[in-house]
């Protein structure tokens, strides 16, 4: 079964938080965006390693540091953040490593596998960090708390 990793999800939902963020000049502590997303600091805090290890977020240290997004939000695509978590799209190991199956080279499935590995990243580098905010958030006018999260 193909599925998507907490580590995958939460980064997409903290990311989602820190772009929101985006227009403010301040970096945004972590703390922040755990109580706002409800997930362990500690957790975010290797999560965040990896998206600045991949470019993806910036961080400064000491007070008034935290992370922004290294570039806009309409530039960073979830295939991106999802590889900078997961690793590559690879629904089978014979497409990235024709050695690792003696059948690869006449594998009836193996072009199944190609087509689905190119549909899933076809359809994550579609999608925008920019068309998340814009599709996640609604306005509730009656709370009187402007935007509410639908994550």
């Amino acid at each position: 079964m193909l599925r998507i990793s907490t580590k995958a999800r939460y980064g997409l939902r903290a990311l989602v938080s820190l772009a929101r963020h985006q227009d403010s000049s301040n970096p945004v502590v972590l703390s922040e965006i755990a109580e706002e997303q409800g997930i362990s600091e500690k957790y975010l805090e290797h999560i965040a390693s990896m998206l600045r290890a991949a470019g993806i977020v910036s961080g400064k240290r000491g007070a008034g540091g935290g992370y922004q997004l290294a570039q806009r939000p309409e530039k960073i695509t979830v295939l991106e953040i999802v590889e900078a978590l997961e690793g590559p799209i690879e629904p089978v190991v014979c497409l990235s490593n024709p050695r690792s199956c003696s059948r690869s080279e006449s594998c009836a499935t193996r072009a199944l596998w190609a087509r689905l590995q190119e549909a899933i990243r076809k359809e994550l580098s579609s999608i925008t960090l920019k068309d998340l905010i814009e599709t996640c958030y609604v306005d509730f006018p009656t709370t009187g708390r402007g935007r509410t999260p639908r994550l």
